[in-house]
């Protein structure tokens, strides 16, 4: 959510830089001089973090399903009256 309000803040202020004229520059190079909001490099190492948590998340449970499948201590048998 956090990530979301950031991305709207900026996108928010880019549009808004569009609307007010630069008094040193007002050419459409002006804006293409501007920093668009480049990803920073604590953003990236935050989502090879959370990718790298899912990937070791999904393994564990993906073990514990086969595990559990592979069992055959836990199926009932069926027996003859």
């Amino acid at each position: 959510m956090r990530l979301m309000m950031q991305a709207a803040t900026q996108q928010l202020y880019s549009n808004l830089l569009r609307l007010v004229p630069d008094d040193a520059d007002p050419t459409d190079e002006a804006l293409e001089r501007r920093d668009r909001g480049a990803v920073s490099l604590e953003q990236v190492l935050w989502f090879v973090a959370v990718g790298v948590s899912v990937a070791v998340v999904a393994a564990i449970l993906w073990t514990q399903i086969i595990d559990t499948a592979n069992e055959t201590d836990n199926i009932d048998q069926p027996v003859a009256p």
